[in-house]
């Protein structure tokens, strides 16, 4: 990838009015612009924008702020690929749809030529660098990435600013039914829930479970292997529950490695298991084990 690429994290913040104007310069390679005001009405939404979920209670409150100060950081925009003299969001989604709610004639922007490809991976940078995206739509955010721009795993977690192994773990999330995806979606299951939901055989009656009876991560997973385990036996030594300490160290286990973790111990010896979903995921706990 090239060094501007993988710039793109500082070079945003820049663009957004959070660094020093240089700063894009350097990141974008062209002479930069400063913020305009435009009319509201000549901007539009990118329709391919990966974030397609707005908070009601978060964008009220932008509104209020933006009633009594006006906007304060300017939205990027680009010169619209469909209507001369307009512009189409690249990012700041959020201050302009809170800024027509209140009321505003025309918001601060910056203007940049920017082709479809930059345009949405610069939109996927801003919105999972600030945290803006649920885990369903960071998701399908990167499987868009990698799929317009070609993408390995690696270079799709350097162009966000995450690791390999995030970027592998919540694409698992693409594998789980369209109903549990929903969800996920809708911010009725988190990223924990669907991890441990993506163990299960049964995915959508245990997410059904999850929701209708308000189970927390720990709970769900709990859930999940009992359900493995099928119906338990009448006869036969019972298995006696883990201590504390053991419990906390799987948890702690599962939080490194983003997999489920079952430790048995039988006085001092016993065994780990470490359950993978897929492939990469074996890749990558292979390479934490064998990292020197």
């Amino acid at each position: 990838m090239a060094e501007g690429r993988r710039g793109l994290g500082r070079g945003l913040s820049a663009l957004l009015g959070e660094e020093d104007a240089p700063a894009v310069a350097a990141v974008e390679g062209r002479p930069t612009e400063g913020a305009r005001e435009i009319p509201i009405e000549l901007i539009h939404r990118n329709p391919g924008q990966p974030r397609q979920h707005f908070d009601e209670a978060e964008l009220a409150e932008l509104e209020t702020s933006i009633r009594a100060s006006g906007v304060l950081q300017p939205i990027l925009v680009r010169p619209s690929p469909s209507k001369a003299g307009e512009f189409e969001i690249v990012a700041g989604e959020r201050r302009w749809r809170a800024a027509q709610r209140a009321g505003v004639g025309a918001i601060p922007a910056l203007v940049r030529e920017l082709d479809d490809h930059r345009a949405y991976e610069i939109a996927i940078v801003e919105n999972v660098q600030r945290s803006d995206l649920n885990a369903m739509e960071e998701a399908r955010a990167y499987d868009e990435l990698m799929g317009r721009m070609g993408y390995t795993q690696e270079k799709a977690a350097a162009a966000v600013g995450k690791s390999r192994s995030h970027v592998a773990n919540t694409l698992r999330l693409l594998q789980l039914p369209q109903p549990v995806q929903e969800h996920v979606l809708n911010g009725r299951l988190t990223a924990g829930h669907a991890r441990a939901i993506l163990a299960s055989d049964d995915q959508e009656a245990i997410a059904e479970q999850v929701v209708a009876r308000g189970l927390s991560v720990r709970d769900t997973e709990n859930l999940v292997r009992a359900k493995a385990a099928g119906p338990k036996k009448a006869s036969g030594p019972r298995r006696a529950p883990k201590d504390t300490d053991t419990a906390a160290l799987e948890a702690d286990l599962e939080d490194v490695l983003g997999m489920s973790v079952d430790i048995a111990d039988r006085g001092g010896a016993g065994e780990v298991r470490i359950k993978y979903a897929t492939l990469e995921q074996l890749d990558e706990l292979c390479r934490k084990l064998t990292r020197i």
